[in-house]
């Protein structure tokens, strides 16, 4: 028997997008031995010259321009990507998806990302009979993930289930089962092994984290940050921005015993894992991997639009919290110094009582899409 082909589509617009991706294929492959899967960010994948320069130029406008990319978010935000955009899009850069669909022969295609989707779609109107899962990747629902020829949604809450369906979505069509984070993050291994892997020492921790871009803007937060380092030990992980990683390590401010620098790394699970705070971009895969970990989060700089409206169910779920000011932040670190069991203890029940979010979930529905009959259309 021919084993399950998936594709999973993705872009690199930020570096969540396509680590749902392989979180998926690595939870689809431990779920089923007759599992085949595919990672791709379609855009870069097929035309590797000129996908970057457009991601590049992304990076820069939300960087520059964070008002220019709220105003576009808010007013395309219930507006499915446009049929115009969509056949320009695929004109510019997936002229040759079918072909590779064909080559890959894929009983489904998932997409974490809203551009593939909608170009997948295109080519369902036009006959492509494989099935079309979306996997929403924030704790919001952009108008761009929104296409008819979706056959299944999996999202991260019921609110966001919820969007869906005051859009006109089927319930048939939805299913929450959480954001997939890899399954490493759902481990617990030895804490002592993960502290002598990164020389670390066993106090209490923070982990401060920029997103896969590195975009780790605020420098006041930074340094107030490192004032602390006499009694807390700080992870900064700058992703894959080697310019502030260089000037960070040759910063006096950084270079103590107890301030660790690091760049672009496989191994988030293990920091979180023995770490006792996280600062971060609320990114929903970071925010959803901090979220399997039980780690308390502080959210720093949201970008407008999706990091927005994360950082604000999190916070309301009292997993978060904005930096709205140095205070917060001493706060934080006090409770650390003063509270510490008490941290220790409400990460243990929060853990406990997580499961429902496990990404087995994600994987689960997807094989039984796969395996489904009757597929909805």
């Amino acid at each position: 028997m021919s084993k399950k082909r998936v594709l999973l589509l993705s872009e690199g617009f930020g570096a969540g997008h396509t680590q749902a991706a392989y979180a998926l294929s690595s939870s689809l492959r431990k779920l089923s031995s007759d599992v085949q899967t595919k990672v791709l960010e379609l855009g870069s994948f097929l035309n590797p010259h000129v996908a970057p320069l457009i991601i590049n130029a992304y990076k820069k406008t939300v960087t520059n321009q964070p008002r220019l990319v709220a105003l576009m978010y808010k007013s395309q935000y219930k507006k499915p990507i446009n049929r115009f955009t969509t056949l320009a899009l695929h004109r510019l850069f997936y002229t040759h998806t079918r072909s590779i669909i064909r080559q890959l022969k894929p009983d489904i295609i998932v997409c974490t990302h809203p551009i593939p989707s909608a170009v997948i779609a295109r080519l369902k109107r036009l006959g492509l009979q494989v099935p079309l899962c979306t996997v929403i990747t924030d704790y919001d629902v952009h108008g761009t993930w929104i296409s008819p020829e979706v056959n299944r949604y999996l999202v991260s809450t019921t609110d966001v289930k919820d969007k869906l369906t005051q859009r006109g979505v089927t319930l048939e069509k939805i299913q929450v089962t959480g954001i997939p984070v890899h399954p490493n993050f759902w481990e617990h291994p030895s804490h002592d092994e993960i502290r002598q892997k990164f020389n670390l020492k066993p106090m209490p921790t923070v982990l401060v984290m920029g997103g896969g871009w590195g975009l780790m803007t605020d420098e006041i937060v930074n340094e107030y940050l490192a004032k602390w380092h006499k009694d807390i030990q700080f992870i900064y992980v700058l992703g894959n921005n080697e310019k502030s990683r260089i000037a960070m390590e040759q910063s006096p401010i950084y270079q103590q015993p107890n301030i660790h620098v690091m760049g672009f790394t496989r191994e988030v699970d293990k920091l979180m894992e023995v770490s006792d705070l996280l600062v971060t971009k609320p990114g929903g895969m970071t925010c959803s991997e901090g979220l399997a970990k039980g780690i308390p989060m502080l959210f720093h700089n949201p970008l407008p639009g999706q990091e927005q409206e994360n950082c604000q169910y999190f916070t309301d779920l009292g997993l978060g919290e904005p930096i709205s000011s140095l205070q917060v932040v001493e706060k934080w670190m006090n409770k650390l110094l003063n509270n510490y069991s008490d941290i220790v203890q409400k990460r243990e029940k929060h853990i406990r009582e997580i499961e429902k979010f496990h990404p087995m979930q994600s994987a689960r529905s997807i094989l039984e899409l796969v395996d489904s009959e009757r597929v909805p259309t």
